[in-house]
């Protein structure tokens, strides 16, 4: 499923805090959005989903598959949301509602967008829990998120998005909140289900590291505006804007060089 972001302008309390971002991803790319805190990735990602803040107003063009998004009415968008849209955020443990089950969360798409019977939800959340590689299945679909880890609750959160096998799947910062062994788990999982379902991949994230093993072509944002874009090995290799540059300083300061081929 392809994606196609045109001018995208995004005002709040008559500021622009995202100024004429522009960029396609093709259907099966995996496709990296880049920048520090406060460059407008986020926004970016609420503004294809029709989810931004009160007050905030946005125009440009964003099409999915030809098809415009942007001025929708919520309910159409509503029915975007899951069904041809997954969403993957930072935090699983505010994304999962506590007082349901994983069973339950993880086929709430599929009763939304795909008539699921009710005679038919446990199997449908177990198969879902062992796509998504979380342990012993049958048990932990009765479980509740706070009987998880992290990394397994962040696993939930991707069966969530990709339960109705959805042609674009947005993952904003899915690995900050992971210890390292973690991150390298999930970011593997990312890319199975991506090459398996062949869905389009918007990643975002301030990490060039994780950027490096998961995208083919990336974005960078700065203060709401484009700097650089490109390969991802080219960019990380020869960044040719200062921001960009800081950012490749950032990640080598850690030890990080970038991997030999690009993206994994």
């Amino acid at each position: 499923m392809s994606l196609d972001v045109n001018d995208l302008v995004i005002e709040i309390g008559g500021r622009r805090v995202v100024d004429g971002v522009g960029f396609s991803v093709a259907a099966g790319q995996r496709f990296g959005l880049i920048g520090e805190s406060g460059s407008g990735k986020s926004l970016t990602t609420l503004a294809i989903l029709g989810l931004l803040p009160e007050g905030a107003t946005a125009t440009g063009s964003i099409r999915l598959d030809g098809e415009e998004l942007l001025g929708r009415p919520d309910r159409e968008l509503a029915a975007v949301r899951g069904s041809r849209i997954g969403t993957v955020f930072q935090d699983p443990l505010t994304a999962l509602n506590p007082l349901r089950t994983i069973g339950r969360q993880l086929v709430e798409p599929l009763e939304l967008h795909g008539g699921l019977r009710r005679s038919e939800r446990h199997d449908a959340a177990v198969r879902l829990a062992e796509l998504v590689r979380l342990p012993d299945p049958e048990r932990i679909v009765g479980r509740y998120p706070h009987q998880l880890s992290g990394g397994q609750r962040q696993r939930v959160a991707i069966g969530i998005a990709v339960a109705c096998r959805p042609g674009l799947l947005l993952a904003d910062e899915p690995t900050t909140a992971l210890d390292v062994t973690i991150q390298a788990e999930i970011l593997a999982l990312f890319g199975r289900l991506v090459s398996e379902t062949d869905a389009s991949l918007v990643f975002v994230t301030h990490d060039l590291a994780v950027l490096s093993q998961i995208a083919t072509d990336v974005l960078v944002l700065a203060h709401g505006r484009e700097v650089e874009s490109g390969p991802v090995e080219q960019i990380l290799a020869a960044p040719r804007h200062e921001v960009t540059a800081g950012l490749v300083a950032a990640a080598r300061a850690t030890s990080w060089r970038p991997a030999e081929g690009g993206a994994a």
